[in-house]
């Protein structure tokens, strides 16, 4: 198969979509790889690494896109990649369409098979290509929002961990999973007083047999988050529910009882947020307010930690990638059901309920897709 990794063009995404020792990986079963030019530099790998693995460079981002069968990313396509798109050409990233009715309609005009890293599914439940970028989300969230804390960035001007004599601040955490497991160990590692919140009474007994004494679990309910956010200072949504769009635990009638300057760092922003005033920012400009609250909404967090971040992605992803390439999209998702949950759209055909759901599609049934597919 015919790999092609284009540099990722989204606002300050500095993440690739594949490593060297990936190009590496896919050479060893006898795949072409084509990377464009300057697409690892961001995470630090350069031209001629790639080169070395095996790699052809290419200059531009058409070029890529015309070369390759599957094509390995990041982040979804934006506006300026919709027509580079092929018929039938297999785009393996990233996608959350039910927060993107754009991109949902562009894939379906392409008539592309996407098969989104955030809905594979294994029979855990686990989401096995989300997992490392929700723990590198996770460990960030507490160390933005303790950085839009201070007064100059407009927060209420609190020290996360407080200092002897002087109470910390207090973490709220919506949302028991990776990305609020992750934020609640480095919240009250920096010394916050940390309350995390899910439905899940078996998910919070896991949490209070090893998280430290300054975390404390509260059942999530809308009476317990709007008593909780009178006193925090902090408020990290981690709310995700697979493929669909998150429910908004905090309204906005809630935000006039926060005290000015709290900060929301709301994870679940490309899913649609969890967060009813949230929308997506960038790292160029993260922030904005609305009634005096600090909305941090930056829709890829771990952008900002390409290295960390292109590393940890393509250890989970790559042996999806090469299976997709040794075997064809179509016989891989017939013999790996949990690809099979990854497809969402294929061939102008929306397959994934949540997406279905959310933009009042026609749901087609993916095994009838595949029982139709030729490899």
């Amino acid at each position: 198969m015919i790999i092609g990794v284009p540099k990722e063009i989204k606002n300050n995404e500095n993440r690739v979509g594949l490593t060297p020792a990936g190009v590496a990986e896919f050479r060893k079963h006898g795949h072409d790889v084509y990377v464009q030019a300057s697409a690892g530099e961001g995470s630090g790998f350069q031209d001629a690494e790639y080169e070395q693995a095996g790699a052809t460079i290419l200059p531009t981002i058409a070029a890529v896109y015309e070369k390759a069968e599957m094509i390995v990313k990041v982040k979804e396509p934006i506006q300026e990649e919709y027509n580079l798109i092929k018929e039938g050409q297999l785009l393996f990233t990233y996608f959350h369409f039910a927060s993107g009715e754009e991109l949902t309609h562009a894939m379906i005009e392409r008539k592309a098979v996407c098969l989104a890293y955030e809905t594979v599914e294994l029979p855990s439940r686990a989401l096995p290509l989300l997992i490392p970028m929700s723990e590198v989300a996770g460990r960030m969230a507490p160390q933005e929002g303790a950085k839009y804390l201070e007064k100059p960035l407009k927060g209420r001007g609190i020290l996360l961990g407080g200092v002897p004599g002087v109470k910390p601040a207090h973490v709220l955490v919506l949302g028991g999973g990776i990305v609020g497991t992750q934020a609640a160990k480095v919240a009250a590692g920096l010394g916050a007083q940390v309350t995390i919140m899910d439905i899940s009474l078996n998910r919070l007994r896991e949490l209070d047999d090893f998280m430290p004494k300054n975390v404390v679990t509260q059942y999530s309910n809308e009476y317990n988050i709007r008593e909780a956010i009178k006193t925090a200072d902090l408020i990290v949504g981690a709310v995700l529910i697979p493929g669909a769009k998150a429910p908004h635990l905090i309204t906005r009638d809630m935000l006039k009882t926060m005290r000015p300057g709290t900060v929301v760092v709301d994870v679940a922003v490309d899913q649609g947020g969890c967060i009813e005033t949230c929308k997506p920012t960038t790292h160029e400009n993260p922030t904005f307010i609305i009634d005096d609250v600090v909305h941090y909404c930056v829709a890829n967090m771990p952008g900002a930690v390409p290295y960390t971040s292109t590393l940890a992605l393509t250890n989970a992803t790559l042996p999806y990638a090469v299976k997709l390439a040794n075997l064809g999209w179509q016989e891989a998702c017939r013999r790996d059901a949990s690809l099979r949950l990854g497809l969402n759209v294929v061939h102008g055909e929306v397959v994934y309920p949540g997406v279905a759901e959310a933009w009042n599609l026609p749901l087609v049934s993916v095994d009838s897709v595949l029982e139709g597919a030729t490899a």
